[in-house]
């Protein structure tokens, strides 16, 4: 079973910060990791072929420090890692991502199953793995928890806001995963000295025969008029004295209020 799980490199979350004067996300100086639904696409492919053999080809498209979370990957257990990297593809948008990923994915060759994390954390669109699915022409499954493979035949189980649903395609298929699905495997030292060794292929727009209008700027419909940190007012009333007669207080208050 050939198997291809694209991921994407996303900055530490719980170190994004917004620069007040620029409105963009500050990216030096912050440490970026392999968005973590990628992490449960990875584990995913896997474990699928660890039960049916086969090979998993990870590829990211990004800046060459993008090769980093490729590398992780290949400690995970991947076989090969592919990075699309071209300054063309800058400031493509969920469109022109989908296009240039999918094109890589044609020059790859045969694939059973594609892979994806549902959505990306900086972006939070989920609209890549669908798109690479339409560009391919291949059914999808998306927001899987669960899945099973029989002959060429995939049945995944898809979380929705109340309750599940159970879809069945034939291969080659894509499916993109929420983090309910597995719990990743972490690297230990030796895998990751031994994936520091491994070769990372890496493809420009010459090697994939890229039409430049489809990619980057010129490519992407979407304009981003502005990004802002939202601001936190935090207003409140002080209550001095024994904790029965401040709750008593407190309650007083919002009977006043209307809100109890």
């Amino acid at each position: 079973m050939n198997i291809i799980v694209c991921i994407k490199q996303v900055p530490d979350t719980s170190e994004v910060r917004i620069d007040p004067e620029t409105n963009t996300i500050v990216r030096e100086g912050v440490p970026s990791i392999i968005n973590p639904f990628d992490e449960n696409a990875i584990e995913e492919a896997l474990l699928l072929r660890e039960q049916h053999g086969g090979k998993v080809t990870v590829i990211s498209m990004g800046p060459p420090q993008a090769e980093a979370a490729l590398r992780e990957s290949l400690a995970m257990g991947a076989d090969e890692a592919i990075l699309v990297s071209d300054r063309c593809f800058a400031a493509s948008d969920t469109l022109a991502t989908s296009y240039v990923l999918s094109t890589a994915i044609r020059a790859i060759g045969e694939y059973d199953l594609i892979f994806c994390g549902k959505q990306a954390f900086d972006g939070d669109t989920a609209q890549v793995p669908p798109g690479i699915a339409e560009q391919l022409g291949i059914p999808q499954i998306t927001f899987t928890i669960g899945l099973e493979v029989d002959g060429r035949k995939v049945r995944g189980r898809r979380m929705l806001e109340s309750e599940f649903e159970v879809v069945e395609v034939r291969m080659p298929a894509l499916v993109s995963v929420v983090k309910q699905i597995n719990e990743p495997r972490r690297p230990g030292i030796k895998a990751k000295l031994a994936a520091k060794k491994k070769e990372v292929t890496i493809w420009d727009s010459a090697c994939m025969d890229i039409e430049p209008c489809l990619c980057g700027l010129d490519g992407s419909p979407t304009r981003v008029v502005r990004t802002f940190a939202p601001t936190r007012e935090i207003k409140g009333e002080k209550f001095e004295g024994e904790p029965a007669e401040c709750a008593a207080a407190v309650i007083d208050r919002l009977i006043g209020q209307k809100i109890i």
